[in-house]
């Protein structure tokens, strides 16, 4: 595959704009209570746990999966830890204020078929955001950048397979929650369609939205393959 790298110009705009639509995305899923992506339910679950807003489960977990992902790629990249960093402390600041929002907007009141629409709408959204600021790469959502890495150092490029890996550790941290709370949030359908929905959703995303904007990535040889 053919790897072609955008100006700065675009590569900043898919940058921005990922970030606030996946954030925009998040905040409505959690609103909804109907399920979100496992990353977000083990977050809100550790929220309610710790009886503090989502934001802030949001950014150490996501603090600690930089530091994962400098391990992953062998090396201390600065800039990609300082900015994925940055993301985090955005990303968990702009949802929480748009749950507030979407809260406020009586969300969480409406009628049950209808939150299933909305969630629906908002993990579609926040894949496609996923989607662009992954094919800027300039840095980005730790998580995101763990499904990056892994998808093509060890997957060969196969999305569907690295989304499935990446969301054996958000389980893990659900059941731990549950077992310790006895209560759980943010686990619907919507939690099962992002299980086996995510994956293609981005591909769907990178084949047909925003085709000006390509995969700006170094290429990396999986660590199956001789050098």
């Amino acid at each position: 595959m053919a790897h072609q790298n955008d100006s700065l110009k675009t590569r900043i705009a898919g940058l921005i704009a990922g970030l606030v639509i996946n954030a925009v995305g998040n905040g409505l899923t959690v609103s909804t209570n109907m399920g979100t992506s496992p990353w977000t339910a083990s977050e809100v679950n550790l929220a309610h746990l710790f009886n503090v807003s989502v934001g802030w489960p949001m950014f150490i977990v996501g603090s600690l999966t930089a530091i994962a992902n400098q391990i992953m790629i062998k090396k201390f990249d600065k800039i990609r830890f300082f900015g994925e960093l940055l993301f985090i402390a955005c990303f968990s600041y702009f949802v929480d204020i748009f749950l507030a929002f979407f809260n406020h907007l009586g969300v969480p009141e409406l009628p049950t078929w209808l939150k299933i629409i909305l969630c629906f709408i908002g993990i579609f959204t926040f894949c496609c955001a996923i989607s662009f600021y992954q094919r800027a790469n300039i840095f980005m959502h730790p998580n995101d950048d763990t499904t990056n890495i892994i998808r093509f150092q060890y997957c060969k490029g196969n999305v569907i397979k690295a989304q499935l890996i990446n969301f054996s550790i958000p389980l893990a941290i659900i059941v731990i929650c549950v077992l310790i709370s006895h209560q759980v949030y943010s686990v619907n359908i919507g939690t099962i369609l992002c299980m086996f929905a995510n994956g293609p959703l981005i591909n769907f995303a990178d084949q047909h939205l925003w085709h000006s904007l390509h995969h700006n990535f170094r290429v990396m040889h999986p660590i199956t393959e001789n050098s």
